[in-house]
């Protein structure tokens, strides 16, 4: 991850003067250009700066109560490289590290896309679901660790920890309907497909009667779920909000949340209700574990941003 930041201002020319004055006295700006009169809408100038990861989200903060948003725009970009020993010196003079900052802002963008109810996530979601549900069939545990992979579910987890964070109240809404709508969809669909195999003989009643050693474990919630749960929570809100995707890999295959909806859809159809709502309380506690630790996480990082904050 970059240390340093690029901001770019479109703004009127009245709010031009009082922005300069906010970048400039943050403590982690590097590097400021004003480029009067450049703007054409808004009519006004372009202001770019280049400021220390740590410093950013307070910057935008005071930004954003100025009313930059409001007739003109703020845009945050990562350079791949930058090379400059006073944007060296900034990073060294903001308050904690690059790799700990967080910009609520990206965050909160981030999520909210990830979240969102689209065809590619009722696609990705149902897809996967089905995977678990193969893999289940099959007692193949490299499947299901595939559906892990595919899920796309965690986006709208995390966009759920940002919204209840952070009054985000519009993130939150559209999490839970994607969540509410995308895994009855998938497991309905899941369903049908499981049908069909049993229709033409692939899969009976038999197939589920005997607890396949590999997949078992998706329908058996108990402590230890719980505690997985909170563990991927927090190292998947830590990933998130520090750019580790390698990590953020690690938790998906981590949890079992697609495999319980896979396990939910096809013990249904092949007549296991018990292992059904057995697979249901383990996608339950997953889900509010998930959300849970990763809102934790997060709030915790607000308060040591807010105990810095006295001291830069």
């Amino acid at each position: 991850m970059s240390g340093v930041l690029r901001i770019r201002l479109l703004l009127p020319h009245e709010l031009s003067g009082p922005a300069v004055e906010l970048i400039e006295a943050c403590v982690g700006t590097a590097h400021v250009a004003v480029h009067n009169g450049a703007a054409r809408r808004p009519e006004g100038d372009v202001i770019e700066a280049v400021v220390a990861r740590e410093s950013v989200d307070g910057l935008l903060k005071d930004l954003v109560r100025l009313g930059v948003p409001d007739d003109g725009s703020i845009e945050v970009s990562t350079p791949d490289l930058s090379l400059s020993k006073e944007a060296d010196r900034a990073a060294d003079r903001a308050p904690g590290r690059a790799g700990d900052a967080l910009v609520w802002e990206e965050l909160a963008a981030r999520t909210e896309a990830d979240s969102e109810l689209t065809g590619t996530f009722l696609v990705l979601l149902t897809v996967a679901t089905m995977l678990a549900a193969i893999g289940i069939l099959t007692d193949s545990a490299i499947t299901v660790v595939g559906a892990m992979v595919v899920g796309p579910e965690f986006g709208a987890l995390a966009a759920l920890a940002v919204g209840l964070v952070d009054r985000r109240w519009a993130i939150l809404r559209r999490a839970v309907v994607a969540l509410a709508v995308g895994f009855p969809v998938a497991m309905a669909i899941t369903a049908l497909g499981v049908l069909l195999a049993e229709a033409v003989g692939l899969v009976g009643p038999q197939t589920l009667a005997i607890p396949g050693p590999e997949t078992e474990f998706i329908y058996q919630p108990g402590p230890w779920s719980v505690v997985v749960a909170l563990l991927a929570g927090v190292a998947g809100m830590v990933s998130l909000t520090s750019n580790r995707s390698a990590a953020l890999v690690g938790v998906f295959i981590s949890v079992t949340t697609v495999p319980a909806a896979g396990y939910v859809a096809t013990a249904l159809v092949l007549g296991q209700p018990g292992r059904a709502l057995e697979s249901a309380l383990q996608l339950l506690i997953n889900l509010a574990g998930i959300v849970a630790a990763a809102a934790l996480v997060l709030v915790l990082r607000r308060r040591a941003r807010s105990v810095r904050a006295p001291v830069s």
